[in-house]
């Protein structure tokens, strides 16, 4: 399917590697130009590389902390007036409620909620003024189905979800959408070391804790992040006009309820 975006230009925060690689790389396959965003400047020279190579597409690789005011300013100098903005940031480890100081909790919330609005404050009114922007948000299907050890990430994300319900209407008919991605088990770095955690704790193989976790999961595998691309590349499409405000679970199955 042609999605219509070819020759647009997009950001993708946190991308070199994982899920927003995989966005970054299914985007470029849609013929968009990409900025791609990463800490680690070799990896991300490298994601980018990889992305040219594959795609053909023009890919611009900036280094820096899309929590940093320097580093939204790096990337809105390499594309200032993005048409699809793709918001991803890390989420804070595994840790008891009771055991998170007042300044973790401030962080947690910035990095997973404050960052991703301002970013959007940056890119939102040239959209509208062009009639045309594509605004997905990589949340977490914890959003949902909340994880005890998980509900500093979790609150966080369902702050940006409340936050930017009214914010997606009001912009809505100018052909600019904004919709959330959340992701169950995915096969990424991340969930491989909390994999590895487990392994140790419980004295088994990580082949074994893998098959373990995988089990739990309806579909019984863990997502791939190209296929977690392709539905962000979709979101971001000319075919996608009429979804917003929606949020997408991505999760094999996991989550039981019939409503989504």
């Amino acid at each position: 399917m042609d999605l219509g975006i070819a020759g647009r230009k997009a950001i993708v925060c946190a991308s070199s590697r994982g899920l927003g690689r995989g966005c970054a790389m299914a985007l470029g396959q849609a013929g968009c130009e990409v900025v791609v965003n990463g800490r680690d400047k070799a990896r991300l020279e490298t994601t980018a590389e990889e992305i040219r190579r594959a795609t053909g597409a023009k890919v611009i690789a900036v280094a820096a902390d899309v929590s940093a005011p320097e580093g939204q300013a790096a990337l809105f100098s390499a594309c200032p007036e993005p048409d699809i903005l793709v918001n991803n940031n890390g989420g804070p480890p595994f840790r008891d409620f009771r055991e998170l100081a007042r300044q973790q909790l401030i962080d947690g919330v910035t990095a997973n909620m404050v960052v991703a609005i301002e970013l959007i404050q940056k890119a939102i009114d040239p959209m509208v003024r062009r009639r045309f922007g594509r605004i997905v948000n990589i949340t977490s299907g914890s959003v949902k189905m909340p994880l005890a050890g998980l509900d500093l990430s979790s609150g966080a994300r369902a702050g940006l979800t409340a936050f930017l319900a009214g914010v997606a209407r009001s912009v809505a008919a100018s052909n600019v959408t904004i919709n959330f991605l959340l992701p169950g088990t995915f096969d990424t770095d991340r969930l491989r070391s909390g994999i590895e955690i487990t392994a140790k704790r419980k004295g088994i193989s990580m082949e074994e804790a893998c098959a373990e976790r995988a089990a739990t999961v309806p579909a019984k595998r863990f997502g791939e992040a190209d296929e977690f691309g392709h539905a962000c590349a979709f979101l971001c499409s000319a075919h996608a006009g009429y979804i917003t405000g929606q949020n997408l679970l991505i999760d094999g199955g996991l989550f039981p309820g019939t409503l989504g």
